[in-house]
């Protein structure tokens, strides 16, 4: 099981990947070879980890949130799990669609695409950040690491 500390650290190194990938997701950076190798390798990267970090999330938060005997704690764990399926059904079709063997070509759908699920990725981070990880601090499933 992962630590707060890991968890936010991956969370960190997501955050990263995405904000490089969206400096360099323009078609005028993509018609440069370089440029579009680098986004190819970093898109397969950032499709990898986070398959990872939700299979872990699977693994070592729900299932200990969805027998927890506070009422409000499950209601927490089904909310993400539930808003979870839309965001885990966009990225594995996308992820089919454009990542799959890693080879794709950079066409405007791509690009646009990319950016939605960089957004719905963004935005699951953050609700983690503010709604998840304090319950987990709350009912002692993680130890407090934040320093901000």
């Amino acid at each position: 099981m992962q630590t707060m500390k890991e968890y936010e650290s991956t969370h960190a190194e997501l955050r990263q990947m995405i904000e490089d990938l969206q400096s360099i997701m323009t078609p005028e950076h993509l018609k440069v070879r370089p440029n579009a190798k680098t986004a190819y390798e970093l898109l397969c990267d950032l499709g990898d980890k986070v398959k990872k970090h939700l299979a872990e999330e699977d693994r070592s938060i729900y299932p200990g949130l969805l027998i927890h005997e506070d009422p409000r704690v499950k209601s927490i764990a089904w909310g993400f799990i539930s808003g979870e399926k839309p965001l885990r059904k966009v990225f594995d079709d996308y992820y089919k669609k454009w990542l799959k063997d890693c080879d794709f070509n950079f066409t405007e759908g791509f690009v646009e695409e990319t950016r939605e699920v960089f957004d719905m990725l963004t935005q699951r981070m953050d609700r983690e950040e503010q709604v998840l990880f304090p319950k987990l601090v709350e009912i002692g499933m993680f130890q407090e690491t934040r320093t901000g």
